[in-house]
């Protein structure tokens, strides 16, 4: 006789894994704020104050503002600038963060203890105060440095990006210090290898696992940040149709035209879920897994 087995469903209709759905609606936003404003049938400077506080409907699918401006084109033009800082932070915080925990997990010892508390110390600053304090301090150098429409973009960028960067190191460090250790690569530096080769050649490579999971979501935090600046009045200039920026300026309409805050919000709120999402499905993916305990499954056999 055969051995017991246990019968298996037939397989049926499944769901669509979550990932995937976060990743395709991602990408659904990021193209809409690159096309959609370029296609939409009404610019979003184009003030028409017949137009004021209108609801959503045909001519208008997410309605009008105060001075009858087209909120989808607003919306999709401040996601080109949230996206934007969201990806340029996250640009700088990977790249500082990978160089400053390779450095240390790699050297060990004076600079290793030297880097960590310095991390230490930026994680223990109060990052909300230090960026309306670093806004209100460099905005308008950066204005005349790189002008009215690229200044405050970069000074948000880097503000948010010299403050993202300590999870980044403290995860490359972990990762560096294991590495350094294996016999790979205590072989090659028994065989001459630089330091510098050592790291671009047997480090890096190990470490980008977790900072691909850590890029992920620095990007949702970053959006997160540079709303915070825009909802407080500190990021960008009132013409600059951010997500922040038109939550800000909806805060006195809400009674009357709730519809000016609620596709800001949701726009941002879908934006930073997906990102969430593939940073969560990315870290399960990517870390080792784990075998699941379990009993032993005992096979009788019949004569």
């Amino acid at each position: 006789m055969r051995p017991h087995a246990r019968s298996q469903r037939p397989p049926g209709p499944r769901q669509l894994p979550l990932p995937l759905v976060s990743t395709t609606l991602f990408l659904f936003i990021v193209l809409s704020t690159l096309v959609g404003p370029l296609v939409v049938a009404h610019p979003p400077g184009t003030i028409d104050f017949s137009q004021a506080t209108r609801p959503p409907g045909w001519e208008h699918p997410f309605g009008t503002n105060d001075l009858g401006q087209d909120m989808l084109a607003r919306v999709l033009v401040g996601g080109r600038v949230s996206i934007g800082v969201g990806l340029g932070a996250m640009v700088i915080s990977t790249v500082l963060g990978t160089a400053v925990g390779v450095v240390a997990g790699f050297a060990g010892g004076l600079p290793d203890a030297l880097l960590m508390r310095l991390a230490d110390a930026f994680l223990a600053l109060p990052h909300l105060p230090l960026l309306l304090l670093t806004m209100m301090l460099f905005r308008d150098p950066a204005t005349s440095l790189f002008g009215p429409e690229y200044g405050p973009f970069a000074l948000v960028t880097l503000v948010i990006g010299g403050l993202s960067w300590m999870t980044v190191a403290r995860l490359v460090r972990a990762t560096a210090l294991t590495v350094r250790e294996m016999e790979f690569v205590v072989a090659a530096r028994a065989l001459g290898a630089s330091p510098i080769r050592l790291i671009r050649v047997h480090v890096l490579p190990h470490v980008l696992s977790p900072v691909i999971v850590a890029a992920t979501l620095s990007v949702s935090s970053a959006i997160v940040m540079e709303s915070t600046l825009s909802f407080l009045g500190l990021g960008f200039p009132p013409d600059t149709p951010t997500w922040g920026r038109l939550l800000y300026h909806a805060r006195d309409f809400l009674d009357i035209a709730p519809h000016m805050a609620l596709f800001p919000g949701l726009a941002l709120f879908l934006t930073v879920l997906s990102l969430t999402s593939m940073g969560d499905r990315l870290q399960a993916t990517l870390e080792p897994r784990r075998v699941p305990n379990h009993r032993p499954t005992k096979v009788v056999e019949h004569s």
